[in-house]
């Protein structure tokens, strides 16, 4: 699941950000009809991030006369889904995720990308797999990835964790697994762990899993996993669940120890990182945590002296896949100039290099933007992580049908971490609530 700050603060912001069906009209102020310079572009991300994106493409629009509508949501898949069945179309769609897109480029709404873009600039600069997040089945490009976040990055504090060991990022699980049981072994614990996130308690459960089924089973399975193409309990899958017991979960391996993991809250659960003696050492999440409301003030205020960051490795130092994810801009006014050239700007290394110096929250799905374009050490390791990716693969569950992916997949990893059913039963309940 893409996971946000915004989203902790999604209920005040929804009445604010809703939008009104005027807004997005089928006349000329939006929709497939729309053929003026005045466009307007929906999208789900807001507060901070929303205002950083639109300082950035403001100026540029301006000297293209083009007027945008900027129209911020909380709530967007929900009023995305209203607005196309009411044919009350916005110009522009950034999507947080690939199946709600994937659903309404189905309805033929969607303009194919392919004659919009340079397709084989994309091809030579974007992420390896970034492109196949956009596309439909059958290939066809509707969507591309306009920013992008790391989900698999392992942060430690830098001086504590030398102490204990950690003096470089494990190159492949084999060394990952030893250098837990070396922390373990001093009676130190290695791992932080949560995901208590009130209604969506579970959902890095759900993130851990897709890291280790792409990392032990490369980006073919688990795409075919994802897309149901394999049973959800393929015994791939149990191996994976069986390799983060062994990993994580074990006694001794986890912060508060296994029954507290599902009431440590997501946001806060790598903070013992910090206490002297540390709680525990090292901390899988996404790239979002560095921002403010997460680690604490006296940490974000000297963060690349602080934490150190290391991707989770794959089984040979060769191998480097990337879990991640990130926002997908979509066009459905096909025939109008304007939105054409808004969306080949969003595309391109000049929009997400002025992103990446403007937002210390934004990663490029381009590599061709320059590191020293990160405003930190530590928003450059991000960065570099993503870009050596061997194989980039989007977050599964925000692929996967609601009920599996934001339903049984949470649910049921919740009551395995918990100890209310072992793992095969888990993965069994899960196939099971996969729509037929």
């Amino acid at each position: 699941m893409r996971i946000r700050p915004t989203v902790k603060a999604a209920a005040v912001l929804g009445a604010a950000a809703a939008l009104t069906a005027g807004c997005l009209s089928s006349g000329g102020g939006g929709g497939s009809s729309n053929t003026g310079n005045t466009i307007t572009m929906m999208y789900g991300f807001t507060g901070n991030q929303s205002d950083d994106f639109q300082a950035v493409v403001k100026p540029w629009a301006q000297k293209n006369n083009i007027t945008i509508n900027f129209a911020p949501t909380a709530d967007f898949n929900n009023l995305i889904n209203t607005k196309v069945a009411a044919n009350q179309l916005p110009d522009i769609a950034i999507f947080p995720q690939p199946g709600i897109m994937r659903t309404i480029s189905a309805t033929g709404k969607l303009a194919d990308l392919s004659s919009v873009l340079t397709m084989s600039d994309l091809q030579s600069n974007m992420l390896p797999g970034a492109l196949k997040a956009g596309q439909n089945d059958s290939g066809t490009q509707y969507a591309v990835l306009v920013s992008a976040n790391v989900k698999n990055g392992v942060y430690f504090p830098k001086k504590a964790a030398t102490a204990a060991g950690l003096t470089q990022g494990p190159q492949t699980m084999d060394q990952l697994q030893q250098l837990t049981n070396t922390i373990a072994g001093t009676g130190r614990t290695p791992w932080c762990f949560g995901i208590e996130a009130a209604a969506a308690t579970g959902w890095p459960a759900t993130d851990w899993v897709e890291d280790l089924m792409v990392i032990n089973n490369g980006s073919d399975v688990y795409n075919q996993w994802v897309q149901h193409k394999i049973p959800f309990n393929d015994p791939r899958v149990l191996s994976v669940l069986n390799q983060l017991d062994q990993l994580v979960l074990a006694n001794g391996h986890v912060n508060g120890g296994r029954n507290a993991v599902a009431s440590n809250n997501f946001g806060t659960a790598g903070n013992p990182m910090f206490d002297n003696p540390p709680g525990c050492f090292m901390y899988r999440q996404g790239n979002f945590l560095t921002q403010a409301g997460f680690f604490p003030k006296a940490v974000l205020s000297d963060l690349d002296n602080t934490v150190g960051v290391f991707p989770m490795p794959g089984k040979t130092a060769e191998s480097k896949p990337v879990l991640g994810g990130g926002d997908l801009a979509g066009l459905f006014s096909a025939n109008n100039d304007s939105a054409k050239k808004v969306l080949q700007y969003l595309t391109s290394s000049e929009f997400q290099t002025a992103m990446a110096k403007k937002a210390s929250w934004y990663l490029a799905p381009r590599k061709d933007v320059p590191l020293d374009s990160y405003p930190s050490k530590t928003s450059q390791n991000f960065a570099q992580i993503q870009n050596q990716a061997t194989e980039w693969v989007f977050d599964g569950s925000d692929q996967m049908p609601g009920a599996v992916g934001s339903g049984s997949f949470w649910k049921e990893m919740t009551a395995w971490i918990s100890g209310q059913e072992d793992a095969k039963t888990a993965l069994d309940k899960i196939e099971a609530s996969w729509p037929k």
